[in-house]
């Protein structure tokens, strides 16, 4: 484990004995839904990775010391103190040397995961190429932050504000293997199919575990993966209200010259009031989705590797 990361104990012991451990992103907490919904879905997704058999370690920095495995009132202050420094993986030496408190991004969150020795990580959704990127060269660092970390992150797909194809594009540039679960099809974050189709699907949580292993043993050495977990049908927005809003949503973004990390909290509180709290719904079941998958794979992970050490 890095040093100057602190890890918490029973995270820690997971890791040492070769236990289940998933990496859960702060930014979510933070900057991605409402309070009270924030902190009360936060402490929830910690039960349910529990619940599956795997330990929860959300990531984030307190005081300027990266965390990970925040303990109940560190998971407070990012959730209900104003000001928490959004994260990314390049901003983590500034708050650092600032002692800053700070939630962090599938980016911030899968490198210091990584550094710690987590290798399974449960977020919404995934950064990616912006519409336009050609003019704005708005690109997520979430993506080449994929492609160098040794980290399987599991997520929704990216939201519906981004280019699909053109991340999808920039993942398969990066050499970032992508696969569905149960799915040929990438989703769409609030919607099950984005449009988008996806060359392999992963069948089980123990395929998925499989992956994993594979991959650290033909490389590219220090990459990531990423498996893409659709919302049931059931569960998705409504697609024409998800489309009018969006159209709104972009129309909005362009009036209003919103870039860089404003675009996914504008993104997400336009959808919220505009929607009236239906996309709220969907995100959290997206989280609590994601959570469960994971944490079922890491303990398959686990269970594959104590199985290769007898």
């Amino acid at each position: 484990m890095n040093r100057v990361v602190a890890v918490r104990a029973d995270v820690v012991e997971a890791l040492e004995r070769g236990g289940a451990v998933v990496a859960l992103e702060s930014t979510l907490i933070s900057h991605g839904l409402p309070r009270p919904d924030n902190l009360q879905l936060a402490r929830e997704v910690e039960k349910l990775v529990r619940e599956e058999g795997a330990v929860p370690a959300t990531v984030g920095v307190i005081g300027g010391v990266p965390k990970v495995g925040l303990d109940a009132s560190e998971l407070e202050l990012i959730a209900e103190e104003d000001g928490i420094q959004k994260l990314s993986a390049r901003d983590l030496a500034f708050a650092l040397a600032t002692k800053s408190h700070g939630a962090t991004t599938v980016a911030a969150t899968a490198h210091l995961a990584a550094l710690a020795g987590v290798e399974v990580f449960a977020t919404g959704g995934l950064g990616g190429v912006h519409r336009e990127a050609r003019e704005s060269w708005d690109v997520s660092a979430d993506l080449i932050t994929l492609a160098r970390t040794p980290v399987a992150v599991v997520c929704s797909g990216v939201k519906s504000i981004l280019d699909v194809p053109a991340t999808l594009e920039a993942l398969e540039t990066f050499g970032v293997p992508v696969a569905g679960f149960r799915t040929l099809r990438f989703p769409g974050f609030y919607l099950t199919d984005s449009g988008s189709p996806l060359d392999w699907s992963l069948d089980s949580e123990e395929e998925a575990a499989r992956a994993i292993l594979a991959l650290r043993e033909v490389g590219p050495e220090d990459s990531g993966l990423l498996i893409a977990n659709p919302i049931p049908e059931d569960d998705q927005l409504d697609p024409a209200l998800h489309d009018r809003t969006l159209e709104a949503a972009l129309a909005g973004l362009k009036q209003e010259n919103v870039r860089g990390k404003g675009v996914t909290p504008y993104l997400l509180d336009y959808f919220r009031r505009m929607t009236e709290g239906e996309s709220l719904r969907v995100n959290k079941q997206i989280i609590r989705n994601n959570a469960r998958l994971a944490a079922r794979i890491s303990v398959q992970l686990a269970n594959l590797r104590a199985t290769q050490r007898t």
